[in-house]
Protein backbone atom coordinates (compact mmCIF):
# COMPACT_ATOMS: atom_id res chain seq x y z
CA UNK A 1 0.00 0.00 0.00
CA UNK A 2 1.47 3.44 -0.59
CA UNK A 3 -0.09 5.91 2.00
CA UNK A 4 -1.15 8.99 1.88
CA UNK A 5 1.37 11.56 3.55
CA UNK A 6 0.23 14.79 5.00
CA UNK A 7 3.14 15.23 7.50
CA UNK A 8 0.82 15.38 10.38
CA UNK A 9 0.07 12.80 13.61
CA UNK A 10 -3.25 11.34 12.21
CA UNK A 11 -0.85 9.82 9.16
CA UNK A 12 1.89 9.20 11.62
CA UNK A 13 -0.26 7.14 13.61
CA UNK A 14 -1.54 5.27 10.73
CA UNK A 15 1.31 4.09 9.20
CA UNK A 16 1.97 2.56 13.07
CA UNK A 17 -1.55 1.25 12.77
CA UNK A 18 -1.63 -0.27 9.78
CA UNK A 19 2.27 -1.76 10.46
CA UNK A 20 0.89 -3.18 13.68
CA UNK A 21 -2.32 -5.14 11.88
CA UNK A 22 0.36 -6.15 9.10
CA UNK A 23 -0.34 -4.18 6.05
CA UNK A 24 2.86 -3.62 4.03
CA UNK A 25 3.44 -0.03 3.52
CA UNK A 26 5.80 0.52 0.15
CA UNK A 27 6.03 4.25 0.26
CA UNK A 28 4.56 7.14 1.39
CA UNK A 29 2.76 9.90 -1.00
CA UNK A 30 2.48 13.60 -0.63
CA UNK A 31 1.85 16.70 -2.76
CA UNK A 32 4.16 19.23 -2.97
CA UNK A 33 3.49 22.66 -4.19
CA UNK A 34 6.24 23.36 -6.50
CA UNK A 35 6.75 26.73 -6.29
CA UNK A 36 7.25 27.10 -3.07
CA UNK A 37 8.42 23.30 -2.07
CA UNK A 38 6.26 22.97 1.12
CA UNK A 39 3.43 20.10 1.48
CA UNK A 40 -0.12 21.22 0.37
CA UNK A 41 -2.26 22.56 2.50
CA UNK A 42 0.31 22.37 5.52
CA UNK A 43 3.15 24.08 4.28
CA UNK A 44 5.35 22.25 6.00
CA UNK A 45 8.99 22.42 4.11
CA UNK A 46 10.29 19.75 1.65
CA UNK A 47 13.43 18.68 3.15
CA UNK A 48 11.76 18.04 6.55
CA UNK A 49 9.08 15.47 5.01
CA UNK A 50 12.61 14.08 3.49
CA UNK A 51 13.58 13.34 6.57
CA UNK A 52 10.20 11.97 8.19
CA UNK A 53 10.32 9.45 5.37
CA UNK A 54 13.80 8.47 6.25
CA UNK A 55 12.93 8.30 9.69
CA UNK A 56 10.29 6.25 9.36
CA UNK A 57 12.08 3.58 6.43
CA UNK A 58 10.17 4.49 3.77
CA UNK A 59 10.35 6.52 -0.05
CA UNK A 60 8.46 8.93 -0.35
CA UNK A 61 6.25 9.36 -3.88
CA UNK A 62 6.23 13.54 -3.96
CA UNK A 63 3.20 14.86 -6.19
CA UNK A 64 4.33 18.08 -7.67
CA UNK A 65 1.54 20.70 -8.03
CA UNK A 66 0.93 24.09 -9.43
CA UNK A 67 -0.04 27.23 -7.66
CA UNK A 68 -3.06 28.09 -8.02
CA UNK A 69 -4.02 24.29 -8.27
CA UNK A 70 -7.63 23.81 -10.22
CA UNK A 71 -8.90 20.55 -9.19
CA UNK A 72 -8.19 19.24 -12.98
CA UNK A 73 -4.57 19.80 -11.97
CA UNK A 74 -5.03 17.60 -8.97
CA UNK A 75 -6.79 14.84 -10.59
CA UNK A 76 -4.30 14.37 -13.44
CA UNK A 77 -0.95 14.59 -10.96
CA UNK A 78 -2.24 12.38 -8.41
CA UNK A 79 -3.72 9.79 -11.29
CA UNK A 80 -0.01 10.07 -12.37
CA UNK A 81 1.48 9.31 -9.53
CA UNK A 82 -1.15 6.61 -8.81
CA UNK A 83 -0.73 5.00 -11.71
CA UNK A 84 2.80 4.94 -11.38
CA UNK A 85 2.70 3.09 -8.49
CA UNK A 86 0.83 0.46 -10.15
CA UNK A 87 3.31 -0.12 -12.18
CA UNK A 88 5.84 -0.35 -9.45
CA UNK A 89 3.84 -3.18 -7.70
CA UNK A 90 1.87 -1.21 -5.41
CA UNK A 91 -1.69 -2.97 -5.13
CA UNK A 92 -3.52 -0.50 -3.02
CA UNK A 93 -3.61 3.44 -2.08
CA UNK A 94 -5.59 5.34 0.16
CA UNK A 95 -8.63 7.62 -1.68
CA UNK A 96 -11.34 9.78 -0.08
CA UNK A 97 -13.57 6.32 0.32
CA UNK A 98 -10.95 4.67 2.42
CA UNK A 99 -11.62 4.25 5.91
CA UNK A 100 -11.07 7.38 7.85
CA UNK A 101 -7.93 5.33 9.70
CA UNK A 102 -6.25 4.64 6.10
CA UNK A 103 -6.39 8.29 5.55
CA UNK A 104 -5.01 9.47 8.05
CA UNK A 105 -7.62 10.93 9.91
CA UNK A 106 -8.58 10.47 13.40
CA UNK A 107 -12.36 11.70 13.38
CA UNK A 108 -13.34 13.72 10.45
CA UNK A 109 -16.95 15.01 11.39
CA UNK A 110 -17.61 15.26 7.60
CA UNK A 111 -15.95 11.38 7.37
CA UNK A 112 -17.54 9.75 9.02
CA UNK A 113 -15.47 6.78 9.44
CA UNK A 114 -15.42 4.09 12.18
CA UNK A 115 -13.27 5.83 14.26
CA UNK A 116 -15.70 8.83 14.84
CA UNK A 117 -18.02 5.69 14.35
CA UNK A 118 -16.51 3.80 17.87
CA UNK A 119 -16.06 6.89 19.53
CA UNK A 120 -19.75 7.77 19.10
CA UNK A 121 -21.33 4.19 20.77
CA UNK A 122 -19.00 4.67 23.36
CA UNK A 123 -19.54 7.70 24.60
CA UNK A 124 -16.10 8.28 24.67
CA UNK A 125 -15.13 12.08 23.10
CA UNK A 126 -12.47 13.33 21.17
CA UNK A 127 -10.43 14.83 24.38
CA UNK A 128 -10.06 11.40 25.59
CA UNK A 129 -9.16 10.15 22.55
CA UNK A 130 -6.58 12.53 22.26
CA UNK A 131 -5.09 11.80 25.41
CA UNK A 132 -4.90 8.32 24.08
CA UNK A 133 -2.89 9.03 20.97
CA UNK A 134 -0.82 11.15 23.07
CA UNK A 135 0.24 8.26 25.44
CA UNK A 136 0.65 6.04 22.37
CA UNK A 137 3.65 8.26 21.63
CA UNK A 138 2.74 10.16 18.53
CA UNK A 139 5.11 13.55 19.33
CA UNK A 140 4.18 16.30 16.94
CA UNK A 141 4.38 20.40 16.82
CA UNK A 142 0.50 22.63 16.13
CA UNK A 143 2.21 24.87 13.28
CA UNK A 144 -0.82 26.60 12.46
CA UNK A 145 -4.66 27.48 13.01
CA UNK A 146 -8.10 28.90 11.68
CA UNK A 147 -10.23 31.55 14.00
CA UNK A 148 -11.68 30.52 16.10
CA UNK A 149 -9.26 28.09 16.96
CA UNK A 150 -5.55 28.68 18.36
CA UNK A 151 -4.61 31.96 19.20
CA UNK A 152 -1.48 32.59 17.29
CA UNK A 153 1.13 32.17 19.74
CA UNK A 154 0.21 28.49 19.97
CA UNK A 155 1.09 27.68 16.94
CA UNK A 156 4.85 25.66 16.71
CA UNK A 157 3.89 25.04 20.58
CA UNK A 158 4.48 20.85 21.35
CA UNK A 159 1.61 18.73 20.96
CA UNK A 160 1.08 17.74 24.52
CA UNK A 161 -1.15 17.96 27.45
CA UNK A 162 -0.15 21.43 28.38
CA UNK A 163 -1.11 22.92 24.98
CA UNK A 164 -4.74 20.78 25.23
CA UNK A 165 -5.06 22.52 28.63
CA UNK A 166 -4.32 25.81 26.95
CA UNK A 167 -7.10 24.92 23.83
CA UNK A 168 -9.79 27.75 24.05
CA UNK A 169 -13.44 26.13 24.75
CA UNK A 170 -14.81 24.48 21.16
CA UNK A 171 -11.23 23.67 19.93
CA UNK A 172 -11.34 20.15 19.00
CA UNK A 173 -8.52 18.85 21.02
CA UNK A 174 -7.42 16.86 17.41
CA UNK A 175 -7.97 19.40 15.44
CA UNK A 176 -10.66 17.96 13.34
CA UNK A 177 -12.52 20.93 12.09
CA UNK A 178 -9.19 22.62 11.12
CA UNK A 179 -8.30 24.23 13.89
CA UNK A 180 -4.77 23.59 13.74
CA UNK A 181 -2.31 21.13 12.04
CA UNK A 182 0.84 19.05 13.25
CA UNK A 183 4.02 17.60 12.05
CA UNK A 184 5.07 14.97 13.10
CA UNK A 185 8.42 14.65 14.06
CA UNK A 186 8.64 11.26 16.44
CA UNK A 187 7.02 8.21 17.52
CA UNK A 188 6.14 4.47 17.33
CA UNK A 189 6.57 4.45 13.64
CA UNK A 190 9.56 6.26 13.62
CA UNK A 191 13.70 4.77 14.05
CA UNK A 192 14.47 7.96 15.70
CA UNK A 193 13.14 11.33 15.65
CA UNK A 194 13.29 14.12 13.25
CA UNK A 195 14.91 17.35 14.80
CA UNK A 196 13.26 20.45 14.18
CA UNK A 197 12.88 24.09 15.62
CA UNK A 198 10.85 26.84 15.73
CA UNK A 199 11.08 29.59 12.96
CA UNK A 200 9.16 32.55 12.85
CA UNK A 201 5.40 32.72 12.97
CA UNK A 202 3.75 34.68 10.90
CA UNK A 203 0.00 35.73 9.86
CA UNK A 204 -1.38 36.19 7.01
CA UNK A 205 -5.35 35.12 5.51
CA UNK A 206 -6.59 34.59 8.79
CA UNK A 207 -3.96 32.04 9.85
CA UNK A 208 -0.82 31.91 11.79
CA UNK A 209 1.86 29.61 10.57
CA UNK A 210 5.05 28.85 12.60
CA UNK A 211 7.65 28.53 10.14
CA UNK A 212 9.24 24.70 10.79
CA UNK A 213 13.14 24.38 10.36
CA UNK A 214 15.25 21.53 10.15
CA UNK A 215 17.49 21.67 13.24
CA UNK A 216 21.12 21.80 12.86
Amino acid sequence: MLLAWSSGKDAAYSLHVLRARGVEIVGLLTTINAPTERVAMHDVRRELVRRQAEAVGLPLVEVGLPWPCPNEAYEAAMAAALADARARGATASPSATSSSRTCGATARSEWPGPASARCSRSGVGRRASWRGDARRGTEGRAHDRRPPGLPPELAGRTFDESLLRRLPEGVDPCGENGEFHTFAWDGPAFRHPVSVEVGTVVERDGFAYADLLPAT
